[in-house]
């Protein structure tokens, strides 16, 4: 997928914009507008939100050291871009604003579960030390996928922003 001078620079913008706004936000422990950022790229530019959203995670890797925390987030951001490229195109709005806030909520439930495969590798957990992990990571997972379905709210509005501009331009 070939891209222009423009899409490099705006997808690089956006990537940055992803990152910028998870450290303004890091005094609230998982609480984030990734959720909300990875919805909304993925409904407006489809394929091609791959690439703010990788911005993203070599920035992250880049900015806080490329260890073993940060292999999942090769995997983790796709799982919700998957899910919402698979999605209906073209919902009614009433029913697509609700869509979105519960994908992206169950995405934030699902974070740690998502996330414990690579544990599991990567420290040598057998299935119930992973279990445990999962468990043990519950009460963040459940901060994560309510604030995820809050902070959805955000997501039409932030589709309609993108839309307009892409439209302008």
């Amino acid at each position: 997928m070939k891209l222009s001078a423009k899409e490099l620079t705006v997808f690089a913008f956006l990537g940055t914009l992803m990152y910028s706004s998870k450290i303004i936000m890091e005094a609230l422990p998982n609480i984030h507008l990734l959720g909300v950022f990875v919805v909304a790229f993925t409904v407006v530019y489809r394929k091609k939100a791959l690439y703010p959203i990788y911005v993203y995670v070599f920035i992250n890797g880049m900015m806080t050291g490329f260890a073993t925390w940060w292999l999942p987030y090769l995997y983790i951001w796709t799982v919700l871009w998957a899910v919402v490229m698979l999605l209906p195109k073209n919902m009614p709005k009433k029913i697509s604003g609700i869509v979105y806030m519960v994908v992206c909520a169950l995405h934030g439930f699902a974070f740690g579960t998502l996330y414990a495969p690579a544990q599991a590798l990567l420290f040598g957990l057998n299935f119930e030390k992973m279990v445990a992990w999962i468990i043990a990571g519950l009460p963040y997972d459940f901060i994560h996928g309510v604030s995820n379905f809050f902070c959805g709210i955000l997501i039409l509005p932030l589709i309609n922003l993108l839309e307009r501009l892409e439209n302008k331009s």
